[in-house]
């Protein structure tokens, strides 16, 4: 009898769900995208979730070995930059964080999956970084032939590329109805047309 396969869901503050509070809610909350893509998969895949808010991608890629690598997953989710372009670091140096962590991944025979930054709103000046850096991560994904899912394009109001508002309620971190945005993507997108192990 075959093991389930293991997804590892590797970034930060959006990876681990984190929700701001609101007055409607002002409690803290965590809704991971992970949970919501398990449902999708009525349990087909095991998933562990490896966030840690407000990391920099150097700093995921140091525990990239201990958390990802040693785990042995047959796949890993990588969502991470966001913070990274906070503290205005170039979207090539933040590329090149990413690649090894894609690379390393390959190496060990896990397959990796590259998420694209969402946008960002009340904040307009940090768009263009986000798409500078999210155009190295689809043509990245697409030179190595790894999967990508676009979740800036798909959380973004058409006109203004801001972060819609249905999927943020501080303009950065995601509202649940965004984490379960990313799941549904990830699920049609990637998991829905991967092999099964019976």
């Amino acid at each position: 009898m075959d093991k389930k396969r293991l997804v590892v869901a590797f970034g930060d503050s959006l990876t681990v769900g984190y929700q701001s509070p609101t007055y409607e809610r002002p409690w803290y909350e965590e809704t991971p995208y992970a949970e919501f893509l398990s449902k999708h998969l009525s349990g087909g895949l095991n998933f562990i979730t490896s966030g840690i808010s407000g990391e920099l991608t150097e700093e995921m890629l140091r525990r990239f070995p201990s958390d990802v690598i040693a785990v042995k997953p047959d796949y890993v989710i990588i969502l991470g930059g966001s913070n990274d372009l906070g503290w205005g670091m170039q979207p090539t140096v933040v590329m090149q964080n990413l690649y090894t962590m894609y690379m390393m991944a390959q190496e060990a025979n896990i397959v990796p999956i590259a998420v694209t930054v969402p946008s960002i709103r009340g904040y307009d000046v940090m768009i263009r970084p986000r798409m500078v850096l999210n155009d190295m991560i689809q043509d990245t994904a697409r030179d190595i032939g790894i999967p990508c899912v676009d979740m800036f394009t798909k959380s973004a109001e058409p006109g203004t590329l801001r972060l819609a508002q249905q999927y943020s309620n501080d303009g950065l971190h995601l509202t649940t109805e965004g984490y379960m945005l990313l799941a549904d993507l990830l699920y049609n997108e990637v998991f829905l047309n991967f092999p099964r192990q019976q």
